[in-house]
């Protein structure tokens, strides 16, 4: 059974903080039809639309192209300086005579991983994806494959895919809580690789193309990561820039022109950065709360986080922010230290910003006989009650 217990008074401090004199932030009406936006330091959500409705993701799908490519260089399967070879079906479906995004690679030449990789992440470019796709696995489809295996292994349980590219494609779709989910995955676990998505610009067959990601060029420390249209889905964009010790992600999607979708990316940036601060919760392994445990030789196991806790909250304080210990019940003698035991939720105004796991600050052996028996007769009685 879960259940839930609140943290009342938790957050005291930190509304005090927020002192009656910090600006209001305006609430944020986002033109996308699809909008979703983090805090990774916290993990706070700062903006939620639609977030879950998948969509084509377009030429955002190739940041799952180039996860499963990182993973293989991250194993020692292949290196930066492996080359692979440039078929028929790369160069007509995604180089030149595609009329798509391109790094011009020439029919039958041989390229290095590294340089392929560039050309996906600056220039967008399909042949690009195409190329790694069949040097990894062999056939485009069997790379697919390992895309499908690998999203369902980040817990990305709406995203599917059908091809390398993102080029339009039945049952092809992401949604924007996704996006943002995998673009933190790739900038936390390779960030030596997730570098190139900042580059300005990229050289290819003496055709020098600029980066397309329009946040680069705005000086709000944007580090990266892909733009996309498609006629059905319009215009959409993964964007990140750095903040502090962490970054900020959003996903924003259904925009009408190229033009807008560069004006809602800025307008969502500047409202963030002048609408939310940072607050610290709690340390590093900070006791948070403690659960109840039936048949253990205490009653109650104190809880804590492994990371420091903090929040991105409004400078307003439009609502206060409430904590509850989520877990699911009764907790059973024995308890060792370090098991994961629950999570610590945190809403603003209803909906849920910030989830942190939690796990026993103590071990609890198992209690006497009749403190079990005690115990037993407790919760069985507690079940009727619920029932009833």
């Amino acid at each position: 059974m879960l259940k839930r217990l609140v943290l009342a008074g938790l957050f005291a401090a930190a509304a005090l903080a927020l002192a009656a004199g910090d600006a209001p932030a305006q609430p944020f009406e986002s033109k996308a039809e699809q909008a979703f936006a983090v805090e990774t330091a916290t993990g706070t959500v700062l903006l939620s639309k639609n977030p879950d409705t998948p969509v084509p993701p377009a030429s955002m799908a190739k940041l799952m192209t180039v996860a499963v490519v990182f993973e293989a260089l991250k194993s020692g399967r292949i290196t930066l300086d492996t080359e692979y070879k440039v078929s028929e079906n790369a160069w007509r479906t995604g180089g030149a005579p595609s009329g798509t995004s391109t790094m011009f690679a020439a029919l039958k030449s041989s390229i290095r991983v590294e340089d392929l990789l560039k050309g996906v992440m600056v220039q967008g470019a399909n042949d690009g994806c195409i190329i790694l796709a069949e040097g990894l696995a062999g056939d485009e489809q069997k790379f697919v494959a390992m895309m499908n295996a690998q999203a369902r292994a980040l817990g990305l349980t709406r995203s599917h895919f059908v091809n390398s590219t993102g080029l339009p494609a039945d049952g092809q779709g992401m949604t924007m809580r996704e996006l943002v989910r995998l673009a933190r995955h790739v900038a936390e676990t390779y960030p030596e690789y997730y570098a190139y998505f900042a580059l300005p610009d990229f050289t290819w067959n003496k055709i020098t193309q600029r980066n397309r990601n329009p946040l680069l060029a705005m000086n709000i420390g944007a580090d990266g990561v892909l733009t996309g249209f498609t006629e059905g889905s319009g215009y959409a964009l993964l964007g990140s820039v750095r903040r502090g010790d962490g970054r900020i992600v959003a996903a924003i999607g259904g925009l009408k022109s190229d033009r807008e979708r560069a004006d809602e990316a800025r307008r969502l940036f500047d409202w963030i950065n002048g609408a939310f601060s940072a607050r610290s919760l709690f340390a590093a392994n900070a006791v948070v709360g403690s659960v109840p445990v039936y048949g253990g030789s205490v009653s109650h196991v104190a809880v804590r986080t492994h990371a420091p806790v903090g929040l991105f909250l409004p400078a307003d304080k439009a609502g206060s922010p409430r904590a509850s210990i989520v877990y699911s019940g009764p907790l059973v003698a024995p308890v060792e230290e370090g098991d994961a035991v629950g999570i610590l939720r945190i809403q603003l105004d209803g909906a849920v910003i910030q989830e942190t796991p939690l796990y026993a600050a103590q071990a609890v052996p198992e209690g006497p006989l009749h403190s079990r028996a005690m115990d037993a007769l407790a919760e069985l009685l507690t079940g009727w009650i619920h029932r009833l």
